[in-house]
């Protein structure tokens, strides 16, 4: 069976559509088409079921894939061992969120680039659930967190750590609404204050609202900047109200440069995975990076 014809099936299968598989592999959609085709003659069986949007693995497709794909990756790797200047250097490619990444993952990996012998370099992306699972589907990272369970045989997930959310204000709000109102009043205390945000959508205090007062917010954002880094800094200036992950306020929390409004008895919180493409952590500098941020997020919690 001929290997370019594997490759492009498994870069169809991850990209779950001719056309993004095209372009990923530099090739023009007839030929991806095309090369399918020949496969599935190949094969005996239809690999793939066509859709308005993309297409979708058969049975078959799946049971090849999962077989085929770990394979193809590790040839990947040797190539890519092969052209190395120092083959004893592997490069880590890690996606993720912006701030997890940057405040949780990558000071954590970074003692693996270091002069102990370990042998890694480190190249980091950010980028949206979605975004994330993708570019790892498609082969363009090693690692991915995210806080979405992928679905499917292709990629492996396994649990991270989990975020506690925090909605926290400057202290003069604080004052302002009065120490037990909201506790005793709920949402309604805080319903005509401004907020601040990460989107329009309110997706952090929107997810708080339902888990600790079972309702929505009635307001809608006053600032809106898409960083929960940015998020913190204007909340600390007084802008207004904003659930934060505690990891990421915790000194302002300690300082007293912002404080918690509540601090319900079950707080809000929300789950981040470690994704690899299955097969992949027979790979030595991507097993590495992997149990390394498993050891440290015992830590984080």
């Amino acid at each position: 069976m001929d290997l370019a014809l594997l490759r492009t099936f498994v870069t169809v299968h991850r990209a779950g559509s001719f056309t993004r598989a095209a372009a990923l592999l530099g090739l023009s959609q007839p030929a991806v088409t095309s090369q399918i085709r020949t496969l599935e003659r190949q094969v005996g069986r239809p690999l793939f079921l066509r859709q308005a949007r993309g297409v979708t693995p058969t049975t078959t497709g799946d049971e090849l894939a999962h077989k085929a794909a770990p394979h193809l990756d590790a040839l990947v790797e040797i190539a890519e061992t092969g052209i190395d200047k120092d083959s004893s250097v592997r490069t880590l490619h890690l996606a993720g969120p912006p701030e997890f990444t940057a405040e949780r993952a990558l000071p954590a990996l970074t003692a693996l680039t270091g002069e102990d012998g370990q042998g890694l370099a480190l190249r980091a992306s950010f980028g949206n659930a979605e975004e994330v699972l993708e570019g790892l589907a498609a082969g363009h990272h090693d690692l991915a967190i995210t806080t979405a369970r992928p679905r499917g045989a292709l990629l492996t997930a396994t649990p991270l750590c989990d975020e506690e959310h925090v909605l926290v204000a400057a202290p003069h709000w604080s004052a302002r609404i009065g120490p037990g109102k909201l506790r005793r009043r709920g949402a309604s205390t805080v319903e005509n204050l401004p907020l601040v945000e990460v989107h329009e959508s309110l997706p952090f205090v929107s997810r708080y609202w339902a888990a600790v007062f079972d309702s929505r917010p009635a307001a809608s954002g006053t600032v809106i900047v898409p960083d929960l880094r940015a998020v913190l800094a204007c909340v600390t200036t007084g802008a207004g109200l904003a659930v934060l992950p505690r990891y990421l306020c915790a000194t302002a929390l300690k300082n007293g440069e912002v404080v918690a409004l509540l601090e319900p008895a079950v707080p809000p919180l929300r789950t981040y995975f470690l994704v690899v493409r299955t097969g992949t952590l027979a790979m030595p500098h991507i097993a590495r990076a992997h149990e390394w941020l498993l050891r440290a997020a015992a830590e984080w919690t």
